[in-house]
């Protein structure tokens, strides 16, 4: 049989694995999907279909739209800090020098931590009274900057998205670190011997090469910012006056504290097809650098 149909034995191997997928992925999806369209509250079989109803209310309401605009800030920012430093530490410790190697494993430590434990750890960072953040504007005379962090509706999101950005930034020196490694040395030395200094070099050279990278980093920060959470909940839980509340909370609080699961699925899925089209930006981009290295 195998020697008549050898698609037989890779097809039972990923058979396991895909219904596993369709189990825990593509089913909850379509069930948020057709929750959206309906007034369920979570629990029992009690509710009823109202087609558009909860995007018609979603667009109006104020909550959602403070939420969409907390998000496009979250994001703007994760598109610029943690790929920003991503990319300086990348340069400053690419190499293989035994100190380079302690540092970008500090670096990265960040990202193997939960999400959970990085919450944790900065609401502790951020206390008013002992928290190392106000112990050192004190200390440096800057008294008045001292604030609590996560309690100041002015601060509370620029608090948390730190915290966010801190884990954030080793993934994306990694990816960084692994383009640099297919950047040509001979073009790099070519461009030294034609009398560019580092940051013509940098300008010119270097980044253009990294292209593919950057658009992965891009593309992961991008999804992981608009599916950020846990940090979130566990530092503010998208307080205080729902200043720090993203779509992500948002969706969370309306499905799982209000009992609004169809109002909270029908966020969801908003949440969704914004992500969809980062992907499919990522895609169309991709194919594009391996167009020019072909």
């Amino acid at each position: 049989m195998l020697r008549r149909h050898p698609w037989v034995l890779p097809a039972s191997f990923l058979l396991l694995p895909l219904l596993v997928y369709f189990a825990f992925v593509i089913l909850p999806t379509l069930n948020s999907l057709y929750y959206s369209f309906t007034d369920w509250v979570g629990y029992g079989d009690d509710f009823n279909f109202v087609g558009l109803a909860n995007f018609e209310k979603i667009f109006t309401d104020r909550l959602f739209g403070n939420a969409i605009k907390n998000t496009a800030i979250w994001l703007a920012l994760a598109m610029t800090a943690p790929t920003g430093f991503g990319l300086v530490l990348a340069l400053a410790l690419q190499g293989k020098r035994r100190i380079n190697t302690i540092y970008k494993s500090l670096f990265y430590l960040p990202i193997c931590l939960s999400p959970i434990i990085i919450g944790i750890i900065w609401v502790w960072l951020y206390s008013p009274k002992l928290g190392i953040v106000n112990i050192f504007l004190r200390a440096i005379g800057q008294d008045h900057l001292a604030t609590a962090w996560l309690a100041n509706p002015n601060t509370a999101l620029y608090a948390v998205f730190v915290a966010w950005a801190w884990q954030q930034t080793g993934l994306n020196m990694v990816i960084f670190l692994a383009g640099l490694t297919s950047v040509p040395t001979p073009l790099v030395e070519a461009a030294k011997v034609d009398g560019a200094n580092y940051w013509q070099t940098l300008r010119q050279v270097v980044i253009p090469m990294l292209r593919p990278a950057t658009v992965v980093v891009f593309a992961l920060t991008a999804i992981n910012a608009l599916k950020s959470f846990e940090v979130i909940w566990v530092m503010t839980m998208g307080g205080p006056f729902n200043k720090s509340d993203t779509l992500a909370v948002f969706m969370y609080s309306e499905s799982f504290r209000k009992f609004k699961m169809g109002y909270g699925s029908s966020a969801a899925v908003v949440l969704f097809l914004m992500t969809m089209v980062i992907i499919a930006l990522y895609f169309r981009q991709t194919s594009k650098a391996e167009e020019l290295y072909d």
